[in-house]
């Protein structure tokens, strides 16, 4: 290597790790800050590490909510919002991407422009849908309007068009159907794709507030980052101490979830051109 590239791959380096620490800080100062005082996290100027750590935030917490039961009610509808969206996105993927038919131009069009559309705006109609539907403060209110998502039928579609049509070609001319061809060729080669959006619809369902504020109107369908937030509030003021632990116990199944599927997550990301 040359001086000039020495000097760019270092200065590249020091970008990197520049880039590194400014995404990893808040998430090291959440752990650490869970084990301090409110009185040392708010204190001025910040420690980082804790002075006196202690596990009473995360035994306050726990003893404040019921965890098993909120834990429970995002798991579940985390879990059933995922499957949701694999099944649906990738079936609605493979038609825009396969299957030839009249206004398939039309319909991706369409829902590329739902992408745009911000979800804030489309909030109150859900809501008196759902109302109207009679399924408010249920599993179904939290789940339905999210089993498929415009996103997730473009990041699928973009996937299969990678697909040769030979091969789709050779298995209808071996008599296979659609659907044979769609769950025993498709998405076997479509496992990169499938734990991107895996893991990306899983961390949105699973950090959504706004919705479950809204349509959970008893604690027994409360998600965790809603009853955490409910529960973090004390005498007219936010309690960071608590806060900051129940971040922590929010954030630590999503990064198990990243862990077991990262190689795929980082596969996906990398065929599907997505940015």
């Amino acid at each position: 290597m040359t001086a000039r590239d020495r000097v760019a791959t270092a200065v590249l380096h020091v970008l990197l790790t520049a880039g590194l620490v400014v995404m990893v800080g808040p998430f090291i100062w959440m752990l650490a800050s869970s084990f301090k005082t409110d009185a040392e996290i708010r204190r001025s100027p910040p420690t980082w590490w804790p002075e006196d750590p202690t596990l009473d935030n995360y035994s306050n917490l726990l003893g404040r909510l019921d965890f098993p039961a909120y834990f429970t009610n995002s798991v579940v509808v985390a879990v059933l919002t995922t499957v949701g969206n694999l099944m649906f996105c990738a079936a609605a993927g493979y038609a825009l991407a396969k299957l030839r038919f009249a206004g398939s131009r039309l319909l991706f069009g369409v829902v590329l422009g739902t992408i745009m559309v911000p979800s804030i705006v489309t909030l109150v109609p859900l809501f008196v849908l759902v109302s109207n539907l009679g399924l408010v403060n249920s599993y179904a209110a939290l789940v339905l309007p999210f089993l498929a998502q415009a996103f997730g039928v473009f990041l699928m579609r973009q996937f299969m068009l990678s697909i040769p049509e030979d091969l789709l070609e050779a298995a209808r001319i071996d008599g296979a159907g659609e659907w044979r061809i769609f769950f025993r060729i498709v998405l076997p080669l479509c496992r990169p794709a499938l734990a991107t959006l895996g893991i990306l619809t899983f961390l949105a369902s699973w950090n959504n507030f706004l919705w479950p504020l809204v349509a959970a109107t008893t604690e027994d369908r409360y998600t965790l980052p809603v009853a955490l937030a409910l529960y973090s509030v004390g005498q007219n003021r936010a309690r960071y101490d608590l806060l900051l632990a129940g971040s922590v116990l929010v954030v630590v199944p999503v990064l198990i979830v990243f862990v077991l599927l990262q190689r795929h997550f980082v596969r996906g990301i990398a065929t599907t051109g997505l940015k």
